[in-house]
C-alpha cells in the first residue's frame, strides 16, 4: 500500500433549504406522499416556463463568501441531457460553464492535529432528480416526483485528499459550514446532504493522475469512509494484479461493504450540454453580494478562535464545541452562567452531556436538560459542594428525571464533606482499623495510600472532598 498514494475528489450535493422548489412554486417538504409535491413545470409538461427562486441564489452566494470563494455576477444554467425514467423532462438544469461559485478553499483538522486546506472548484445550482421506489412493488419501479426540481447546490473540490479520512474530515466541514449558513439542513438519512466520491490511485511520486472511479449517492460519512478504502484496495489489487482501472460510475452496497459496478463513467460531451433557453442568464451587481456578506452569522472557524481565545481552550475543544451552531449556542449558555469555569463547562458538554444524547440519539436543541440546568451543576462542582464523581450520579438523576443539581444533591444527602476536622476524625479511625497496611506504608509501600483513600471515601460515603482527604491523609501516613 505505501508504493501508492490515493487521490479523491468529492461533489457534494446540499439540498438547500428553501420551502419552494428551483423553478417552480411546489412544496419541497419531505416525507409527503407520492407525487403529491410535483406540478406541471416539475413534470415537464409541453408549454410551461421555469421561474428561478430568488432564495436558491441568495443562499448560493452565502456558501461562496463564506468559503473565500469569487461569486460570479454572470452565470448561466444549461441543459444536461440523459434519459432516466425519474427526470420527466429528459434533462436537468444545471450550471455548467459558468457557475455561480468560483475557486474557494475550506480547512480541515487531521488526526495529527494538523491542518491541510482543500480547494473548492466551484458549487454550481441545478435541480435535483425524482426518485424510483422499490419497496413493496415486487417486479415493479414506482416513480415519486415530488424531489424533482428541488433546488441543490452541488459543491465540488479540487482532488486535494489524499485518505479516506481526509474526505470524511472535510465532508464534515462542509456539512457543519452549511448548517451554519442556514442553507440546508444536513440531514443526512432524508438525503438533503449527500456525495459521490471520485477516487483513484497513483504510484508514488508519479505527476498524471490515475484512472478515476466515481463513487455515487453517498449519505452517511461511515459509508463515505468505507466505501473509499474498498475502492483503493480494489484499484490497488487490480493494478498490481496487471488489471487496468475502469473509469465508470459505481455503487456502495453497505450491507457487503463493497462497491460494484453501476455503468461506464460519462464524459461532459455524453450529455450535450447547451444553455437553457428558457432561463435567463443570473446576473448579479456587487450591492446584492454585499448585502448578502453582511447576513453572515460568525463562522465555524471564527466561532473556534473566539472559543479558544476568549475561553482559555485547547484549539481541539474549541472545534468539538463549534460543530454545530447549536452545540456552540448551549456551550456559551452555560458559560454564561458560570463565567469563572469555561474549561469545566467544555468538559462537561464534551463529556457526560454528549454521551448522554448519543446514547438516545438526541441533537442538543431536544430540550432534554437546559443549559441553565447544567450549569447549576457545574456551579455546585466549582464550589466544592460536590466532587466530580459524585456529580457524575447527580447528572444521571437530572437526565433522568429533569431535577435541579440542587434538588438531587438535597434529596440524596450527596453534599461533600469540606470541614477539616471532621475529615481527619474518619482518617483517624480507618489508620486506627488497618494498623499492619500503615505499618507497611511506612515501611515504603507507597501504593497503599489509594487503599487508605479508599477506605475513608467508603467511611464517608464518597462525600470526603478528594483535594482536602488526599492533604491530611498524606501528612497523618508521614507521621
Amino acid at each position: 500500500m505505501s508504493a501508492w498514494e490515493t487521490v479523491i475528489g468529492l461533489e457534494i450535493h446540499a439540498q438547500l433549504a428553501t420551502r419552494s422548489k428551483i423553478f417552480s412554486g411546489s412544496a419541497t417538504h419531505y416525507g409527503a406522499p407520492p407525487n403529491t409535491q410535483a406540478n406541471l413545470v416539475d413534470l415537464g409538461y409541453p408549454g410551461v416556463l421555469p421561474v428561478l427562486n430568488a432564495q436558491v441564489v441568495r443562499m448560493a452566494v452565502k456558501f461562496g463568501l463564506a468559503v473565500g470563494a469569487r461569486i460570479a455576477t454572470h452565470s448561466v444554467f444549461a441543459r444536461k441531457n440523459y434519459f432516466y425514467p425519474d427526470l420527466p423532462k429528459g434533462y436537468q438544469n444545471s450550471q455548467y460553464e459558468l457557475p455561480i461559485v468560483v475557486e474557494g478553499a475550506l480547512d480541515i483538522v487531521l488526526e495529527d492535529g494538523s491542518g491541510k486546506r482543500i480547494g473548492v472548484t466551484r458549487a454550481h445550482l441545478e435541480e435535483d432528480a425524482g426518485k424510483s421506489l422499490h419497496e413493496g412493488l415486487p417486479g415493479l419501479t414506482g416513480i415519486d416526483l415530488n424531489r424533482a426540481g428541488t433546488p441543490l447546490l452541488e459543491i465540488v473540490s479540487e482532488p486535494h485528499m489524499r485518505s479516506a479520512k481526509e474526505a470524511v474530515a472535510y465532508m464534515k466541514k462542509v456539512h457543519t459550514l452549511v448548517r451554519y449558513l442556514e442553507i440546508c439542513d444536513g440531514n443526512m438519512q432524508e438525503g438533503s446532504f449527500r456525495c459521490d466520491a471520485n477516487v483513484s490511485v497513483r504510484k508514488v511520486g508519479a505527476e498524471k493522475f490515475g484512472t478515476r472511479a466515481e463513487i455515487k449517492n453517498l449519505n452517511s460519512f461511515r459509508f463515505v469512509e468505507r466505501a473509499i478504502n474498498y475502492e483503493v484496495e480494489r484499484q490497488i489489487d487490480l493494478m498490481e494484479s496487471g488489471g487496468k482501472v475502469a473509469q465508470e460510475t459505481r455503487l456502495y452496497d453497505p450491507d457487503k461493504g463493497e462497491t460494484r459496478s453501476m455503468r461506464s463513467k460519462e464524459e461532459a460531451n455524453d450529455y450535450r450540454y447547451f444553455p437553457d433557453p428558457d432561463l435567463l442568464p443570473v446576473e448579479l451587481d456587487q450591492a446584492f453580494i454585499e448585502d448578502v456578506r453582511k447576513g453572515l452569522p460568525e463562522l465555524p472557524d471564527q466561532k473556534a478562535a473566539r472559543f479558544a481565545s476568549g475561553y482559555g481552550l485547547s484549539a481541539y475543544d474549541a472545534g468539538v464545541l463549534t460543530a454545530s451552531r447549536e452545540l456552540a449556542a448551549y456551550y456559551e449558555d452555560v458559560v454564561r452562567e458560570v463565567p469563572r469555569e469555561p474549561k469545566l463547562a467544555a468538559n462537561w458538554v464534551m463529556g457526560e452531556l454528549a454521551a448522554a444524547l448519543n446514547k438516545e440519539n438526541l441533537d442538543v436543541s431536544a430540550g432534554r436538560l437546559p443549559a441553565a440546568r447544567l450549569a447549576g451543576l457545574v456551579a455546585r462542582i466549582s464550589d466544592q459542594t460536590i466532587s466530580g464523581k459524585i456529580a457524575k450520579e447527580v447528572f444521571e438523576s437530572m437526565w433522568s428525571d429533569g431535577s435541579t443539581a440542587d434538588e438531587v444533591i438535597e434529596a440524596k444527602g450527596l453534599r461533600q464533606i469540606t470541614d477539616t476536622s471532621a475529615i481527619d476524625k474518619v482518617i483517624d479511625e480507618v489508620l486506627a482499623k488497618n494498623p499492619g497496611q500503615l505499618a507497611e506504608f511506612r515501611s515504603g509501600k507507597d501504593k497503599l495510600f489509594g487503599f487508605f483513600v479508599g477506605q475513608v471515601m467508603k467511611a464517608t460515603g464518597g462525600k470526603a472532598n478528594p483535594a482536602q482527604l488526599n492533604d491530611s491523609l498524606r501528612k497523618k501516613l508521614n507521621g
